[in-house]
């Protein structure tokens, strides 16, 4: 698979905020854009992930097959909010997203499609096991988090968009989200991921965003 960007605009209220980006991320590649608040770091993903139009440009993936024609079948958005209502529980809200986004399976080291976990599994895998019964209102900042991240899990996409991913994230828990990056990237993922902090990755391609010339 490949993710392809050409020379993507995007604009915020109607104004430009940047232009002229371009990328082309192969399987099991990540890109760390970075650059001070404004820039445009946050719309650039949401225009990759279709949320808003390029204006101009165009992002396409290549290589996707029947389960993933286009980018906005092949990603995973993580933005600044969690997408978790809070009168639910943890595993119902968890439970809704594997129903609405579907298991497209997830290619093993063989090749061969392997299911993505349940919502248990997943919530032992970011370390927040047997909390799945609590509102997710009632968890912390950290956790609130760490049950975003876990949405990753139970349904595999091939993109993972990360905006800001490891806010409200203690150190244990951001080693271990690096961990299941770098996890994803190994098993062929592609991940684009706009942030401040050190990800825990290492030969990623870089995008700073807002430099002169």
């Amino acid at each position: 698979m490949r993710l392809i960007a050409e020379n993507l605009g995007g604009e915020r209220g109607g104004e430009p905020v940047f232009s002229g980006i371009g990328f082309t991320l192969d399987k099991g590649e990540a890109l760390v854009v970075t650059g001070p608040n404004g820039v445009g770091k946050s719309t650039l993903l949401r225009v990759v992930a279709g949320l808003l139009p390029a204006r101009p440009g165009r992002v396409l993936v290549e290589g996707g097959g029947e389960d993933f024609p286009t980018v906005a079948s092949a990603c995973h958005y993580l933005g600044h909010l969690n997408a978790m209502k809070t009168a639910l529980s943890v595993a119902e809200n968890l439970r809704f997203w594997r129903s609405f986004q579907g298991d497209s399976g997830q290619a093993n080291s063989a090749g061969e499609g392997a299911p993505a976990p349940g919502v248990e599994d997943a919530l032992k895998t970011v370390g927040l096991g047997g909390i799945g019964h609590l509102p997710f209102g009632y968890l912390s900042t950290g956790q609130k988090r760490r049950v975003s991240i876990a949405k990753l899990l139970v349904s595999h996409r091939p993109v993972w968009l990360l905006d800001e991913p490891t806010a409200g994230l203690d150190k244990a828990s951001e080693e271990r989200f690096a961990g299941l990056m770098r996890a994803h990237l190994e098993s062929g993922g592609i991940l684009i991921a706009a942030t401040h902090l050190p990800l825990g990755l290492e030969g990623v391609k870089q995008l700073r965003m807002g430099e002169a010339g």
